[in-house]
């Protein structure tokens, strides 16, 4: 009788695992301490994103800044380019002091231009698809780093790399801009869907909204969930509440770990 009343997992045991496995291998290989300190879950607001704008260009522009400086890589060489310039580019050799993220972190590129990002002109006006398509070509980045330093890929290799990255770049913040677009409503007017303005999800809604709740679980005082969309929400409950029963059961030593510096 009582197992008829057992909440109900969001997620199974394997996206579970999945998605764990790889928020512990972000934790370890980009910063966990930067994570717990200077990592904010960012929102879809005037307060993350308060510059007025005039232009396509200069929106671009703009967001990629902002998104750039919550990823904690505002000192890495990169560039924003147009995509009409954009052009394809092989990591550059590259030494790392410290760590890859955060004020204490350099990187310095051997005589090597800056690496370039480009956008979708189509995302200007979906603005929450700009960051989120930001968000996951810095993880692309971090990741092609970690794996030229250590010669190490998130769980899953190369197979499951698309949905590493979406991990990733829930882990650096960007959860409720990821949730949000992670399904794209293809209803309504022919006229009011455009499909090359919304970004390719590698993860699931669910499989997101996970995600999302694990990095909450570490920002207890963030009110940023209030951004999801309405029909998200309950979907959220869920996820927090079987985030919340792993955690009163894991042995995992590197949530652990953070749990504790994050109490200490």
């Amino acid at each position: 009788m009582l197992a008829w009343f057992k909440p109900k997992p969001l997620v199974d045991e394997d996206e579970l695992a999945f998605i764990v496995d790889t928020f512990v291998w972000a934790a370890t290989h980009l910063d966990g301490k930067h994570f717990l300190q200077y990592s904010k879950i960012v929102t879809p607001s005037r307060e993350d994103f308060p510059d007025t704008v005039n232009s396509i260009e200069s929106m671009a522009s703009s967001v990629f800044k902002r998104v750039v400086d919550f990823a904690g890589m505002s000192h890495w060489p990169l560039a924003l380019v147009n995509p009409s310039h954009s052009r394809q580019q092989s990591l550059p050799r590259m030494s790392v002091i410290n760590s890859l993220r955060g004020p204490s972190s350099q990187i310095n590129f051997d005589n090597a231009p800056p690496i370039e990002f480009s956008f979708n002109p189509q995302q200007i006006n979906q603005p929450e698809d700009l960051v989120a398509s930001f968000a996951i070509g810095l993880s692309h980045l971090l990741v092609a780093t970690v794996q030229q330093q250590t010669g190490e890929l998130p769980p899953g290799g190369k197979t499951q790399l698309p949905q590493a990255c979406d991990v990733i770049a829930v882990f650096l913040g960007f959860g409720v801009m990821l949730s949000n677009t992670a399904y794209q409503f293809k209803g309504g007017c022919g006229s009011c869907f455009n499909p090359y303005a919304n970004r390719q999800a590698a993860l699931t809604e669910a499989q997101t909204l996970f995600a999302h709740a694990l990095v909450a679980h570490f920002k207890p005082q963030s009110q940023a969930s209030k951004h999801l969309k309405p029909h998200l929400r309950s979907q959220y409950k869920q996820a927090k509440a079987q985030v919340a029963r792993y955690f009163s059961s894991t042995s995992q030593p590197v949530l652990l770990a953070m749990e504790s510096r994050q109490h200490a």
